[in-house]
């Protein structure tokens, strides 16, 4: 477990002053980034798979290129281009994430290579889920808040999220009784709702069972006004103080309620969590009733489906009030932290680049809570 006021103190009293002897003024982004660095420790993530095994062209040091993709999310930078030029004409910048001369800086196909690895291990997955256990074992989690947040793609429209259902055929004409029974095995398949099975399910089956494909989604705002595009979906679990504990990433057409159930499962796994907020498109009896067998209480907004709209009760009112912390976190992470320069393509590789910003909030978070 990581001891952070010991951490913070030591930054703060001892690195930063010996930084700022050697590199000039740190500014605020870069003592962000030195944060990130300082808790992640990226060289314990680089495993066998990310390092050269004596066969073929020996691998450039992907623990630098780790870094330097923290550090294109901590500085909002939209493309890698953009990234090299930083590196290359900020000596401090490049000195810190392990370059000493412009000609060490890598080029841009080498990084897409690295960055395509690290979506395939999913290191940045990995790197998330032991920051919050690290910082959350002994901790308990007041409200963990869930919504989703829409995430512009640059690639067309997937059509493999919607698969027809293939029945067997029989030669020859069928009789209407053998038609009925199509009719009715194809209706039945069609109404197996997701979160049914859901909580029968472990997380992997869970999550792999969502779709995962760029597609077309239409989200409505508060205003009543529903906004259409083609891409993905962002599903967020944050914690008290801004903290995500979970990111799921899902295609755009897929409803937010199916994604409600493998955050909490994701989160419960990393912390102790006591109550889950959610807003009304997560009013569902399946979600409620999970969140009840994992020992958290739910405050789910009521849905008006049939005109009466129920009211929560005063003291859930109150309580529902925190939920604005994940409307909070949807914000910075697309206005600071990358979410709006997705330029790659591909299910995997978007959650990558996602959750690079992801990591950086969750450490800027945590360091918030110590001021």
């Amino acid at each position: 477990m990581n001891n952070l006021p010991k951490l913070y103190f030591t930054m703060e009293t001892y690195l930063f002053p010996m930084l700022e002897e050697e590199l000039g003024e740190l500014t605020a982004k870069m003592r962000e980034f030195l944060r990130i660095v300082e808790v992640v420790r990226p060289s314990r993530f680089i495993t066998s798979a990310l390092r050269w095994c004596g066969l073929g062209r020996p691998m450039k040091d992907r623990e630098k290129m780790l870094l330097a993709f923290f550090l294109k999310a901590v500085y909002d930078l939209p493309t890698t281009k953009v990234l090299i030029e930083n590196l290359n004409t900020n000596p401090s910048l490049r000195r810190i994430c392990g370059w000493e001369y412009r000609g060490e800086v890598l080029s841009e196909a080498t990084f897409s290579r690295a960055f395509k690895v690290f979506a395939e291990e999913r290191v940045p997955d990995a790197i998330h889920a032991t920051i919050v256990k690290e910082n959350y074992t002994e901790k308990l989690v007041g409200h963990a808040s869930i919504d989703s947040t829409a995430i512009i793609g640059r690639e067309r429209a997937c059509r493999k999220n919607t698969p027809k259902i293939k029945l067997k055929k029989k030669r020859g004409r069928k009789s209407k009784a053998e038609k009925a029974e199509l009719a009715r095995r194809e209706l039945s398949e069609i109404k197996t709702r997701r979160i049914e099975l859901q909580p029968n399910r472990k997380l992997a089956e869970n999550i792999s069972d969502l779709t995962q494909g760029c597609d077309w989604g239409g989200k409505r705002d508060s205003k009543g006004k529903t906004s259409f595009w083609c891409g993905y979906k962002l599903h967020l679990s944050i914690g008290d103080g801004g903290i995500p504990l979970a990111a799921i990433l899902s295609s755009a057409s897929m409803h937010d309620s199916q994604a409600a159930i493998p955050l909490m499962q994701m989160a419960s796994e990393r912390t102790t969590i006591l109550y889950d907020l959610a807003d009304s498109a997560y009013d569902a009896e399946e979600i409620k009733a999970f969140s009840k067998q994992l020992g958290h209480v739910p405050v789910i907004d009521p849905n008006p489906r049939r005109g009466n709209k129920i009211e929560l009760a005063p003291a859930r009112k109150i309580r529902y009030r925190e939920r604005s912390t994940v409307e909070r976190g949807n914000s910075d992470l697309k206005d600071n932290y990358g979410a709006r320069h997705v330029r790659v393509k591909g299910h995997w590789k978007v959650l990558c680049h996602l959750m690079f910003g992801v990591i950086a909030i969750t450490v800027k978070q945590l360091f918030n809570m110590l001021e």
